[in-house]
C-alpha cells in the first residue's frame, strides 16, 4: 500500500473526536488512519452515535493495528438522532459499559438547532446518560448547540465527577469558564482555521491553555485547506498550527499542552 503523506509534526497529537467508523471512511480507512499516524496523530478517540453502531465500533477499535493510532471508544446516544433511540439502549448502555473498557460516554448532549427535537425527551435521555457516566466513574463528551445555558444548568444539578469535553465548543467566554470549573475541557477543530471565525479565534486566544484540547469531527467540520471536502483525522496538525500561531507560541508546546489536556480528561488514554 502506497499512502501519499500529508503534512507532519513532530508532535504527539490526540484527536479526541473522530467518527472514523462512519460509511463515509469504509473505502479507504486503513489509508486514512496511516496517514493521520505519518501526521504524528497518535489516537482517536471515536464517539458512538447510535445503539446500531455501537458493536462495530467496539471491534474497529479492537482491530487497530499496531503502527496505526490507538483507537478508543465512547459509546452514547447522540440527540439529532433522537427518533432512533429506545429506552432499551440504555439498559444496553450500562451493560456494555460494564463489560467492556470504554474511554467515555458519549456523543451525548443537547441539540437545540436541529428543528423537530424534543427537548424535553433529549434532557431525559442525557440525563439517564449522565447517570451511567456517574456510576461508572467515566467523562462525557458533550454536544451542545444553542444549548449552553441549559446544558451547564443541568451539569451543576447532576454533575459529572470525572468531567469530560464540550466538543465543538462555540459558547461565550463566560460559558466556556462555567465548563471549567465544572471539570470540563474544550474541543476546538476545524472551523478555528478559518479567517472568518473571528469569535472562536478569540476565544483560542483568551482561554488558558490547559482548558483547550483538539479535534476533527472527521468526516464532518473540515479544514480550510480541505473545504468541501471529507474531514480526516489526517488534517489535525492544521488545527494545531493554527491554534499556536494565534497563541504565538510553538506548535510543540501547543501539542504537548493540548495533549496533556487530553490524557487529564480521558483518564484511559494513559
Amino acid at each position: 500500500m502506497v499512502i501519499d503523506r500529508p503534512a507532519t509534526t513532530d508532535a504527539r497529537l490526540i484527536d479526541t473526536h473522530c467518527h472514523i467508523d462512519v460509511a463515509e471512511f469504509d473505502a479507504d480507512r486503513a489509508v486514512v488512519l496511516a496517514r493521520a499516524r505519518a501526521a504524528g496523530v497518535e489516537a482517536l478517540v471515536m464517539p458512538a452515535i447510535d445503539a446500531g453502531g455501537w458493536e462495530a465500533l467496539l471491534a474497529l477499535c479492537d482491530s487497530a493495528p499496531p503502527d496505526g493510532p490507538g483507537l478508543y471508544p465512547a459509546l452514547g446516544l447522540h440527540p439529532v438522532y433522537l427518533d432512533s433511540h429506545r429506552d432499551a439502549d440504555l439498559v444496553r448502555l450500562e451493560t456494555l459499559v460494564d463489560e467492556r473498557t470504554v474511554i467515555a460516554i458519549g456523543e451525548i448532549g443537547l441539540d437545540h438547532h436541529v428543528a423537530g427535537l424534543d427537548p424535553e425527551r433529549q434532557t431525559r435521555l442525557l440525563e439517564r446518560q449522565l447517570a451511567i457516566a456517574r456510576a461508572a466513574d467515566l467523562p462525557v463528551l458533550l454536544h451542545v448547540r444553542k444549548a449552553h445555558d441549559e446544558m451547564l444548568a443541568l451539569l451543576r444539578r447532576q454533575p459529572v465527577p470525572a468531567g469530560g469535553i464540550a466538543h465543538a465548543f462555540n459558547g461565550s467566554l463566560q460559558q466556556a469558564h462555567q465548563y471549567l470549573e465544572l471539570g470540563f475541557k474544550l474541543g476546538f477543530g476545524g472551523m478555528l482555521t478559518f479567517e472568518r471565525s473571528r469569535k472562536l479565534r478569540r476565544l483560542a486566544t483568551e482561554l488558558p491553555l490547559d482548558a483547550l484540547v483538539l479535534e476533527t469531527d472527521a468526516p464532518d467540520m473540515t479544514v480550510a485547506s480541505h473545504q468541501g471536502e471529507r474531514n480526516s483525522p489526517e488534517y489535525l496538525p492544521e488545527v494545531l498550527e493554527t491554534l499556536a500561531r494565534l497563541r504565538d507560541l510553538e506548535p510543540s508546546e501547543v501539542a504537548a499542552r493540548t495533549t496533556a489536556n487530553a490524557c487529564e480528561v480521558l483518564r484511559g488514554l494513559g
